[in-house]
């Protein structure tokens, strides 16, 4: 695809930002690999999150050898108010976010760009992506659907629609929703995302050209706990501030959506042996009163302190 603006340009078209934070063994293989895209009109903002390796000093060094890179360092505040500060200082009227150990197609700017300045109604464009460092079965590409045209509500209510990296976005609509709600450590992408496409038209790229990069193992369960309740309170939050999803959707279905999710996970920690974590969801779904007769088997044993919940589901399991 040609594309026949200069990175050196006065104004860039967009603007893409990237927290980091301990990427010294990536971050400079990440930007050069960003520098290859086909559209050069973009300026790329790096914020150092107090990183405790020398992140900060590779930043400093490709800052000399890339055009419009632009370092912005602040003690660690988490990658939700990283990329807050990278949108003050941005300067295009269309954003992008990377991650520091993330990679682009080169042609993904060059692609949603022409994708979006064709669809000007549309606000978001966004596009398929694969999942590499896993296993095979994990690491297949995958195109999203067309949200715009099937159940959007409930698809961006259920989850969050794309990766971080899969989308360019009017800067326009980030700021109308005040960026990235710094109340989350995670699902705060989920957040944004969810808020600006309710309401406004997007448009699907229908390529992989985003890649994730998974550089460890699973996460430990608080850390997955933790991500399944703030992607429940993200939930609460948009129900709360968006009466319309459940008059649009029905109370049976958005229950589904929501509280059914938190049921399923509590069975998923239950089954894989994580019995805090199960402990902990199905008093949570107890308490909102989502469940059935045949849940209670499960449910009631939650209402004992963890050590005695935990001895009875293994005499239980025999």
């Amino acid at each position: 695809m040609q594309q026949d603006t200069d990175i050196s340009q006065s104004k860039p078209l967009i603007s893409v930002i990237m927290p980091c934070y301990n990427s010294a063994h990536v971050i400079e293989t990440t930007i050069a690999n960003l520098y290859q895209q086909t559209f050069k009109s973009f300026e790329l903002i790096v914020v150092d999150d107090g990183s405790s390796d020398n992140s900060l000093d590779i930043l400093q060094k490709l800052a000399t050898q890339y055009q419009n890179l632009q370092i912005i360092s602040q003690q660690n505040k988490g990658p939700g108010p990283a990329r807050n500060s990278g949108l003050k200082a941005a300067t295009a009227e269309f954003i992008a976010f990377l991650d520091s150990d993330d990679s682009w197609h080169p042609e993904f700017l060059a692609k949603l760009y022409q994708k979006l300045t064709k669809n000007p109604d549309c606000v978001i464009a966004y596009c398929g992506w694969q999942n590499l460092g896993l296993s095979a079965e994990q690491c297949q590409p995958y195109i999203p659907p067309d949200y715009q045209e099937n159940d959007k509500f409930a698809v961006l209510l259920r989850s969050c629609p794309w990766p971080i990296h899969a989308a360019l976005t009017r800067k326009s609509v980030i700021d109308q929703v005040k960026g990235f709600n710094e109340n989350w450590l995670t699902a705060e992408d989920f957040d944004m995302w969810a808020r600006i496409a309710m309401f406004a038209k997007i448009v699907r790229v229908p390529d992989v050209l985003a890649y994730y990069h998974h550089q460890q193992g699973e996460q430990i369960s608080g850390n997955r706990l933790r991500a399944i309740l703030n992607h429940w309170g993200v939930q609460n939050g948009l129900l709360r501030d968006f009466p319309v999803i459940t008059k649009t959707l029905g109370k049976s279905k958005t229950d589904l959506l929501t509280k059914g999710q938190l049921l399923q996970r509590a069975y998923e920690f239950y089954w894989k042996n994580d019995l805090p974590s199960a402990h902990h969801l199905f008093r949570r779904s107890l308490g909102i009163g989502y469940f059935g007769l045949k849940d209670l088997k499960y449910i009631l044993p939650s209402l004992l302190p963890l050590t005695l919940y935990q001895t009875l589901v293994k005499h239980m399991r025999g």
